[in-house]
């Protein structure tokens, strides 16, 4: 992957992050950053520049000695690497280098170009900052946690480093790596972005898509494993509204049922004029759990794309400050840094995995709810009733760990509290945006692994595995494989856990 010829595309994320394929520079970048830094030394010398020969935030008021203005960028670094609380994921740490690598790469921050040489290094042999997550506000970007990225470019701090947590000065000797040259504003021009909320809402909408799919696989199979007549699929009820996101989820559905043997049509049961009973003893129409999952889930796929371009353009930006223009010969100083766009997006992504929940709750309800189907034993229980409990224990996680993601789900882009003496009068929290999405995520898989493990038991109980669609056999097929068909209690916790790992890791 190279950086420099075109912005980044999620594609890009999959291969550096998941892939380990490894970045390049493309010849043009190191020369447009060192115009950069170049231009600003120079335009820098008898001007006040923010960060460059002031302090920083309220103390831009204070001009620096130009004998102290390296110490100053070290100073900063220092003092602002105070994160706490766990570790953030080395993948979401990766994937924040290489959004903050190219916002660098674009030219427009004045850094040395041993930033971008050593940021690519330390990518390409997966040595991974520690980095908190606690301590990031949004704005001025992510200081602290970036901070945290800095201090290891310093040749400071700890990394990961083959899977251990290591002082980053005995891992750079290990692999006879060199700091980089802090010359003028290089601890500013790293810290002060979007880049840490920007690489995990990357991340965050990578998985999303991936549960989204999940999600709609399940909820197609349910519809099998009660033969739901399938009209409210099809393609003419579904263009008679107007969104494409419930267009494109109904269309997904119908391809995943094509060749079951399970699904009905309305016309060959009630369009026949045979029934003739006052009371019509099978449902009319299923529950909103399984008749409006394309209204359900298409707002999910639509919120989906949109959260997908708009950190995209996040990434792709120039998001610090100031901003240098070497073609016009000027800096231009502002608030790109502010993460209010990320945040947003976050947000909405958090509520629309949360809806995915619930709608995996519902559906999970459904099957283990005997009153509800008529066709399944209570909690789809294989052995005897009263001595075995079958699914009923784990009812409980799913729905106390949904009820935590409607929690979560209360927005962090309207908690503004201002600090860093009012200078930061108002912030984005896109930083905490980004990685409650990410724990709501996480805990949407494990309800949607606890629905699929109950999924296949329904399909057991009723021996309909030569019925159903190929697709969903296929996702039988790789479930029965992790958790065998028990009618005696068992353990369950390894089971969801080892599930929900699946689902993480893999595409349906």
């Amino acid at each position: 992957m190279i950086i420099g010829k075109e912005g980044l595309v999620l594609q890009d994320f999959y291969d550096v992050v998941f892939s380990e394929k490894e970045v390049s520079i493309d010849d043009s970048v190191l020369k447009t950053v060192q115009d950069s830094f170049d231009f600003l030394t120079e335009f820098s010398e008898n001007k006040i520049i923010y960060g460059v020969n002031t302090g920083f935030g309220p103390m831009a008021q204070y001009k620096i000695e130009d004998s102290k203005r390296i110490q100053l960028q070290y100073n900063l670094i220092r003092s602002h690497a105070s994160g706490t609380g766990n570790p953030i994921p080395t993948k979401y740490v990766k994937a924040a280098m290489l959004a903050r690598l190219n916002t660098l790469a674009i030219g427009k921050s004045g850094v040395h170009p041993s930033v971008i040489e050593l940021m690519t290094t330390l990518i390409n042999r997966d040595i991974i900052p520690v980095v908190y997550e606690h301590g990031g506000v949004g704005a001025s970007g992510d200081l602290v946690q970036l901070a945290h990225i800095s201090l290891v470019l310093i040749g400071e701090g700890e990394v990961i480093y083959k899977g251990e947590q290591k002082p980053t000065s005995k891992v750079f000797k290990t692999e006879n790596l060199q700091p980089i040259t802090v010359a003028l504003r290089e601890g500013l021009a790293l810290m002060n972005g979007t880049s840490i909320m920007s690489g995990v809402g990357i991340l965050n909408t990578i998985y999303t898509k991936r549960l989204l799919n999940w999600v709609v696989a399940c909820s197609s199979a349910i519809n099998e494993i009660v033969k739901a007549y399938d009209d409210h699929l099809s393609l003419e009820l579904n263009e008679a509204k107007k969104h494409s996101g419930q267009q494109q989820i109904a269309k997904q559905m119908r391809s995943h049922l094509k060749d079951s043997k399970l699904t009905r049509k309305r016309a060959h049961h009630l369009y026949n004029g045979e029934v003739t009973d006052t009371v019509i003893e099978e449902k009319v129409q299923e529950y909103y759990s399984l008749r409006c999952v394309p209204q359900i889930l298409g707002p999910v796929l639509d919120t989906l794309e949109n959260v997908e371009k708009i950190v995209l353009e996040e990434v792709n930006s120039a998001n610090d400050n100031p901003i240098v223009d070497v073609e016009k010969q000027q800096v231009y100083h502002g608030g790109n840094f502010h993460g209010d766009y990320i945040s947003l997006e976050m947000d909405k992504l958090k509520l629309v995995v949360t809806k995915m929940s619930m709608l995996a709750e519902r559906q999970l309800n459904y099957l283990l709810n005997s009153k509800l189907n008529g066709i399944l034993p209570p909690f789809v229980n294989l052995g005897e009733l009263g001595l075995n409990y079958g699914m009923q224990g784990v009812q409980f996680t799913a729905v106390s760990t949904t009820a935590e993601n409607q929690t979560l789900s209360n927005p962090m882009y309207v908690h503004s509290i201002p600090n860093n003496n009012d200078n930061q009068d108002i912030v984005s929290m896109g930083t905490n945006a980004a990685l409650l999405t990410k724990k709501v995520i996480e805990n949407t898989f494990e309800v949607v692994a606890i629905e699929l493990i109950t999924v296949v038991q329904a399909i057991e109980y009723l021996k309909i595995q030569g019925e159903v669609s190929s697709k969903t056999k296929k996702m039988y097929d790789e479930i029965r494989a992790i958790v065998p068909a028990f009618k005696e209690d068992e353990v369950m916790y390894p089971y969801v856990k080892k599930v929900k790992e699946h689902l993480i890791n893999s595409e349906i």
